[in-house]
């Protein structure tokens, strides 16, 4: 697990870097909350947006999710896990007004631009 980054990953790269081109400012890999431990990808602090590109392995993503098979007692819980933390973390955020959005890793990058693009004019107003 030690090889597997906590940023800067590939499908983030690529929406940042699409973000960037678009005149996107953002802050990568920050905690939009100082009462949560989580991290954001991307956040957009002015417009209490966080954004969060998920695997699809880490995450269970609904399509591309795997069981791993070897050492699966140790694995299960811990991927169940990361799915309810990541419920809770969208709700504890949404509680305190911040919009959270979710994307898998193998979504297109010019629809989670568009996506988040649209969700900032609307918060900017």
């Amino acid at each position: 697990m030690l090889s597997n980054k906590r940023r800067d990953t590939g499908p983030e790269l690529a929406v940042r870097r699409a973000l960037h081109a678009a005149g996107f400012r953002y802050r990568v890999d920050h905690r939009p909350s100082l009462e949560l431990r989580t991290r954001a990808d991307i956040v957009f602090t002015r417009q209490r947006i966080a954004v969060f590109i998920d695997g699809c392995f880490w995450h269970g993503c609904p399509v591309h999710a795997t069981s791993p098979k070897r050492n699966s007692g140790y694995w299960g819980p811990k991927l169940e896990r990361n799915v309810e933390r990541d419920l809770e973390t969208t709700s504890r955020l949404e509680a305190l007004g911040w919009l959270v959005l979710r994307f898998w890793e193998h979504e297109e990058v010019e629809a989670v631009v568009e996506a988040i693009a649209a969700a900032w004019r609307a918060r900017t107003g």
